[in-house]
């Protein structure tokens, strides 16, 4: 039963599954179909229509002290299935809010042979119930199954003709204004889609339990798609005669075109839900002409406000605590507790990876540091610095022949200073490290006897520098150039470097991987480290920064 959890909250069955060996213990009928284990576990053969009939029968009558007959060749209800849908037309009338004070009147079309709906109404909430029914045998079993449960002042079994919904039903009752309609319709257009043929998705496993139902109670004309738009169809007719419709769906895929037809009829109040039961779901719409009533969420945006956010957490044990707290003495910190020592040593981590924190007011006995990732520097850490170190090693060094003809250019361009022209068979921009050869440079003459020797000689180390960049294709201006007429001016590239100094803290403030909230708390003599997720753009890499810390915090106790 995986999808026991999400059923209604107030299904009596999500806590609290049926338990088949008590029921067996207790009721001869149902013992008969039930099968125990080698190892003692009480099953059933869901398979079997007559089991399933057993269980449905036995569980009305243990947990609703209702006594009803199911023919096998019709509809078997479920009755976790059909409870959920009574809890949420609970929710779609209010009936919580208000109580029994008030009788409600609902519609059951199509109520099969078990009456389930009206009698579960009925026998829980007090509701009166018109149930209508095309078929012969389900009409007359229905009428049975009201009677001997002592329910015909609140429940009406009526028979109407086959292409019936609601129009003909409401004829004899113009004046009366029900609170809603229920539906279980027939899922299927034809016999091969009952069986799943072209209808069912391979990769799904086969249903877990037996088809059961006749003709007209699984199959109809359209499928259940064409024959919930009837009912849309005579819900704009009969609009405020009923404050809500609603109908049960076995497809979700139905769901959105059906959505959208009530859309384009101008529909205002629209909702859905899913029902969920053992291995199976179902879906619900509902809509409303009324403006006054209470749309509940569906379910998706509902778990959603109720679930929240669980932290990502990792502790750090007392013995880790006390070899941390030797460490930060041995740094000068003045860190005493413990969670002032953990929370020192993350902030260090988060420093040195360049991750924005500051802390925060928080409660007693803990620290908070609100936390802000500009860019992911943890995640292939180590193999960055293997690049680095392997890129240094890989750089080209200029070889002594390359040094010895720098030394003699540089003795060349002292000598040039004392002439106003000179050409050169090779020259070097000392700025740019661009060559330009064989070619003649215009040499600002000003800016050569501004310089002393000192700078010079700065120059001639830059030249070095540079031309080691020359040589790895880094910085290439210059080539093919016919003559350099004129130096760039250091002040420009002086005012390019601080531009682009200025644009970089503006562009990495408008853009950030995540905010978090870092809690330290101390658990017992252990400390707790959590991170709140607060915004970003994917919660994996708050999850990488997390083992990246730990894993961290323990490599500092294990050096």
């Amino acid at each position: 039963m995986a999808l026991n959890k999400c059923m209604h909250a107030r299904n009596r069955y999500k806590d609290k599954p049926p338990d088949f060996a008590f029921l067996a213990g207790k009721y001869p009928e149902f013992r008969q179909h039930v099968q125990t284990t080698l190892s003692g576990r009480v099953s059933l053969n869901f398979k079997d229509p007559e089991a399933v009939r057993a269980l449905t029968c036995t569980l009305l009558k243990e947990d609703f002290g209702l006594t009803i007959d199911i023919p096998v060749e019709r509809l078997i209800p479920t009755v976790p299935l059909r409870l959920n849908y009574i809890h949420w037309v609970e929710d779609l009338i209010g009936h919580q809010d208000v109580g029994q004070q008030v009788l409600r009147r609902g519609i059951d079309i199509g109520t099969g042979a078990s009456c389930i709906y009206p009698l579960l109404g009925a026998t829980l909430n007090g509701w009166y119930f018109l149930a209508t029914e095309v078929d012969d045998m389900c009409f007359n079993y229905a009428k049975k199954n009201v009677e001997q449960n002592n329910l015909s002042d609140l429940i009406k079994v009526v028979k109407v003709p086959q292409k019936t919904l609601l129009m003909d039903a409401l004829k004899e009752e113009s004046e009366i204004v029900y609170d809603f309609c229920m539906c279980n319709p027939p899922f299927f257009a034809n016999q091969l889609e009952a069986k799943g043929v072209n209808s069912r998705n391979p990769r799904r496993p086969p249903p877990s339990s037996v088809n059961t139902g006749g003709i007209t109670e699984i199959m109809a004309e359209g499928g259940e798609l064409e024959f919930v738009k009837r009912i849309i169809h005579d819900s704009l007719q009969l609009k405020k005669r009923l404050r809500w419709y609603s109908c049960m769906l076995g497809k979700k895929c139905s769901l959105a075109p059906l959505k959208e037809e009530l859309r384009i009829q101008g529909v205002p109040k629209v909702t859905h839900t899913e029902f969920c039961q053992g291995r199976t779901m179902r879906w619900a719409l509902a809509w409303s002409f009324y403006d006054d009533v209470q749309v509940p969420s569906p379910p998706s945006k509902r778990r959603k406000l109720e679930k929240p956010r669980k932290p990502i957490t990792f502790m750090v044990l007392a013995a880790t605590v006390k070899e941390l707290s030797i460490k930060a003495a041995a740094m000068g910190w003045d860190a005493v507790e413990a969670i002032d020592v953990v929370r020192a040593w993350v902030e260090k981590i988060l420093t040195d990876l360049k991750v924005q924190h500051k802390r925060v007011p928080c409660g007693k006995d803990e620290v908070s540091l609100f936390v802000t990732a500009i860019e992911n520097s943890w995640i292939h850490l180590r193999r960055k610095k293997r690049e680095r170190v392997r890129h240094l090693r890989e750089v080209p060094r200029a070889s002594e022949d390359v040094l010895q003809a720098m030394e003699e250019e540089k003795n060349s361009q002292k000598s040039a200073s004392n002439n106003s022209d000179c050409e050169n068979p090779k020259t070097e921009d000392s700025e740019t490290g661009c060559v330009a050869p064989d070619e003649d440079i215009h040499m600002a003459a000003g800016d050569e006897l501004t310089e002393g020797p000192a700078d010079k000689e700065e120059h001639g180390e830059h030249m070095k520098e540079e031309e080691t960049e020359a040589k790895q294709g880094e910085t290439s201006l210059g080539k093919g150039s016919s003559a350099a007429e004129e130096e760039p001016c250091p002040s420009e590239e002086a005012g390019d470097l601080t531009v682009e100094k200025e644009q970089s803290p503006k562009e990495t403030s408008g853009c950030f991987l995540f905010k978090c909230l870092m809690n330290v708390k101390k658990e017992g003599s252990d400390v707790l480290v959590e991170m709140h997720w607060v915004e970003g753009q994917n919660r994996d890499l708050m999850n990488q920064l997390c083992t990246y810390l730990r894993n961290q915090i323990l490599r500092l106790v294990a050096s």
